[in-house]
């Protein structure tokens, strides 16, 4: 799934896939129609790649959520953008529990799931959940997991460093009275 070239419009419905760049703007191909429009730079346009979802202790790049919403659907479409709030949020709390919903708003989960299912429709979501999966336990494998000692090791380094004394500027004062 690359998401390097979908961007978001604000004020325009749907997304678009950057084509090129002109002197005053871009070029775009919408994703619903294909039809090529040219956008001027003032737009504020967003790279899907660039958006996440807010979480409590992180957040949570767009990827990984499509990721997510396509195991949780088999490859399949997700949940209608148009379902009532409590509906998106009760299927948000399914694929990522950890998403802060004071900072999540109906209207994203709204652009999150219309976004989902169009990049899915034009076949732009193709994971390969397995070797995904395989990828992500080499991962873990290969990043030690922190023991107590070497927790307790960096708190007391943490708590050794002493603050820099700030120098004074009286120096400067007292030759400046003479």
């Amino acid at each position: 799934m690359d998401l390097s070239r979908v961007i978001a419009i604000s004020g325009k419905p749907g997304l678009y896939r950057l084509v090129s760049q002109t002197r005053g703007g871009f070029v775009v191909e919408d994703l619903d129609k294909g039809k090529k429009i040219s956008i001027a730079s003032n737009y504020n346009v967003s790279l899907l790649d660039n958006v996440a979802i807010y979480g409590v202790s992180q957040e949570y790049p767009l990827a990984e959520v499509f990721f997510r919403i396509y195991k949780k659907e088999n490859g399949g479409e997700t949940i209608d953008h148009k379902s009532s709030g409590s509906e998106l949020r009760a299927y948000m709390e399914e694929i990522l529990p950890e998403y802060d919903e004071s900072k999540v708003y109906d209207s994203d989960l709204k652009k999150l799931f219309q976004w989902y299912n169009i990049l899915h429709s034009k076949g732009l979501i193709e994971i390969d959940l397995a070797a995904v999966e395989a990828a992500m336990a080499q991962q873990e494998v290969e990043t030690p997991q922190p023991t107590e000692e070497t927790v307790i090791e960096t708190v007391a380094e943490v708590v050794e460093e002493k603050p820099k004394k700030k120098t004074a500027a009286k120096k400067t004062a007292k030759k400046d009275d003479q």
